[in-house]
């Protein structure tokens, strides 16, 4: 799996022969800079670049170019080498954009030889540096780790190398310089478009002109608007534009020069536009959000669906099912879990820019502080108002990028959510008036709605794969409240019931008829109204159980359940159940737990919850943690396995990528209506011809 970094995270390495993959919507310069355990160059000799494009270990691309593959053996390293650390940099002395503020965001990638990623990084937030520390491989305690870093320079190669403590910085940087400008007539634009399937959105359109980023027309004259950019208008890495391997090259990456010689360019290769001057090259533009990421893209399914081109100036337009997959389930299921990695990172992106802004006030403050002099007078004054003022020109600046990701995911998100089949959509979705029991099961379940502060009114829906690879806790304590508004204990186990309810009830609606059974135990009763629209239509597999002894009787069924199908499958006779023996998925609800339960029926439950979902038996409570825990540790292994929701809006779950706070909203039915209860007596009505 991708580790996806964001700025200052590592992540380790288990393989020493590593191509680093960098991808841009403009010829770039790649480098390398080898380092002490300090960080320091010793020499222009520790510095791989287009001038001199291999160093023990390593080896860079000889021109500049819109992608580049970076070969790197790390065995191969000298042992005074502790960082290896990639540069990238705008060629200066040509025509073309300074500053990265004005391009496409880089993105850069770990790879192995096989092209498996190991690590990767959108470098977001430059805007008038020319250079920039990508990232660092480095070496602790005999381990190598690859770190994010994003460091920029706004004085170019000079300034980078002055910072890493090389004496002869500004020698090196203009040789570089030099060395790439004599290039520049063979440097490798931006591929096209690929039809594959990889999510580009189609901004870079057929004919682009210099306000969309592209190369602006021979004859004329004048600076070249900087196109629009986003956290994460890259291009995803790929083999377009590269030059051909070579045998005697130690990593096949690039072709060795020939001393006395400069270097040749790479044959051509069909599709790039690059050497072939029959075929003219297309740059992508840095538009609003390029949904390239790589996660997001495959080659093998059938390609999805195009949007219309974009008019000049304009973002491209959203497209429902715009991602790969086989079905336009998968599509849609794809595209949704996209939408929410973005909104995660522009997010990240966003609140890394305002504590950088806090930070940089602050340390700004503390030194007019620290002198005296600054305290007394109007210097004092003056500086602090200076600080406040970049401070909010910082923020706005962060802001104003958050907000145009953000109109570009609400725009998305208007399209799909119309498209949503009826696993995926909400109870308010036209989809469900003409909802029809379903031949298969769908690949996914929206369990319901997740947003972020930052962006309160986008939505993105909360898809979990089918079948249940965990059992769910319906939380109905007061600390589910996230205002705090809802203090009233009893208000709190109705919305929890109806929240378990509803949940049921799509799990019903979604699985074909006879492939999934409920069964419930409600042990004092209280959740007898809300549980009507379950009893009345006859989708239970038996009334609720009430009781110690209903307990004790659906515990003991469902356990012999799992143990009978554990044994058949461990005895590889998965056809020797008994006769009439009920194939279907189970899913037990229990609510107001732990009344009615004596020590075995918990160590039943626990049972349930960590053995049931490989066999098909599920488990959703709805209870008050704190209620239940007068069992102690007894039940921690239980809450721990089980996903847990809230009746009410919470910010409880996060994200894997940047730990976001993300707040969960359940889906439940909108007040007056009756599509719950004419979806379960159609399922109802199913059952009975299935039977």
């Amino acid at each position: 799996m991708t580790a996806e970094l964001v700025r200052g995270q590592n992540h380790p390495l288990s393989q020493a022969r590593l191509e680093i993959r960098v991808s841009a919507g403009t010829p770039i310069v790649a480098g390398a800079a080898l380092g002490d355990e300090q960080g320091r160059i010793h020499g222009v000799e520790w510095v791989a670049h287009p001038g001199a494009p291999t160093l023990p270990g390593l080896e860079v691309s000889r021109q500049a170019a819109a992608d580049h593959r970076l070969a790197v053996d790390l065995d191969a390293m000298p042992e005074a080498v502790h960082r290896v650390s990639v540069l990238l940099a705008l060629p200066t002395g040509v025509a073309g954009p300074t500053r990265f503020g004005a391009v496409a965001t880089p993105f850069v990638a770990v790879t192995g030889l096989d092209g498996t990623e190991v690590a990767s990084y959108t470098i977001t937030g430059l805007e008038a540096e020319s250079a920039v520390v990508a990232l660092e491989l480095y070496r602790r305690q005999g381990a190598w780790k690859v770190r994010a870093i994003g460091q920029g320079y706004a004085g170019g190669l000079a300034d980078l190398f002055t910072d890493q403590g090389l004496p002869q910085a500004h020698q090196l940087a203009g040789g570089i310089n030099e060395a790439v400008a004599q290039g520049m007539a063979r440097s490798v634009p931006a591929p096209p478009p690929r039809p594959d399937g990889d999510r580009s959105r189609q901004t870079a359109a057929p004919a682009l002109g210099p306000d969309q980023g592209g190369p602006a027309p021979q004859g004329t004259s004048g600076p070249v608007p900087p196109p629009p950019t986003s956290p994460y208008g890259t291009q995803a890495p790929g083999t377009s534009g590269q030059p051909t391997p070579q045998p005697n090259s130690p990593y096949g990456t690039q072709p060795p020069g020939v001393p006395g010689q400069p270097p040749q360019p790479p044959p051509y290769q069909g599709g790039t536009g690059a050497t072939d001057p029959a075929q003219p090259s297309v740059p992508t533009s840095g538009g609003p959000i390029n949904y390239s990421h790589p996660r997001r893209q495959s080659a093998a399914p059938p390609p999805p669906p195009t949007a219309p081109p974009a008019q000049p100036g304009q973002p491209a337009q959203p497209v429902a099912g715009d991602a790969t997959g086989w079905s336009m389930d998968e599509r849609l299921y794809n595209q949704v879990w996209g939408m929410f990695e973005d909104l995660a990172r522009t997010t990240a992106a966003y609140r890394s820019a305002v504590d950088f802004a806090d930070s940089r006030m602050e340390k700004e403050l503390d030194q007019v502080l620290s002198d005296p002099r600054s305290r007394i007078g109007g210097q004092g004054d003056a500086a602090r108002e200076a600080a406040q003022a970049k401070h909010a020109q910082l923020v706005n600046q962060a802001r104003a990028a958050l907000d145009r990701d953000l109109a570009q995911l609400t725009a998305e998100s208007e399209v799909v959510e119309p498209a949503l089949p009826t696993a995926y959509a909400r109870w308010d979705n036209p989809v469900w008036h003409g909802y029809r029991v379903p031949m298969e099961i769908p690949m996914a379940l929206r369990l319901g709605d997740l947003h972020l502060p930052e962006s309160a009114p986008l939505r993105i829906p909360m898809l979990v794969r089918l079948p249940l690879e965990r059992g769910l806790w319906i939380d109905s304590g007061r600390g589910g409240s996230l205002d705090g508004s809802f203090t009233d204990s009893h208000d709190l186990r109705r919305l929890a019931m109806e929240t378990a309810l509803a949940h049921a009830a799509r799990l019903l609606a979604v699985y074909p008829a006879g492939e999934f059974t409920v069964h419930v135990i409600d042990p004092a009763g209280s959740g007898a109204q809300t549980l009507v629209p379950l009893v009345q239509t006859g989708v239970l597999a038996a009334p609720p159980a009430v009781g110690a002894a209903g307990v004790t009787e659906v515990l003991a069924r469902l356990t012999q359940r799992v143990d009978l199908v554990q044994m058949a499958l461990r005895g590889g006779a998965p056809d020797s159940l008994p006769p009439g023996f009920d194939t279907s998925e189970q899913l037990l609800i229990v609510n107001d737990f732990p009344h009615g339960f004596d020590d075995r029926a918990v160590n039943q439950l626990r049972y349930l919850a960590d053995e049931g979902p490989a066999v098909g038996v599920h488990l959703m409570m709805v209870a008050d943690r704190e209620e239940a825990a007068a069992y102690g540790p007894l039940l921690d292994p239980l809450w721990r396995s089980l996903m847990r929701l809230t009746p009410v809006p919470d910010d409880h779950l996060a994200d894997p990528w940047v730990g976001h706070a993300w707040t969960y909203e359940p889906p439940l039915v909108p007040p007056g209506s009756q599509v719950l209860q004419q979806v379960l007596t159609q399922v109802a009505a199913a059952r009975t011809k299935h039977r």
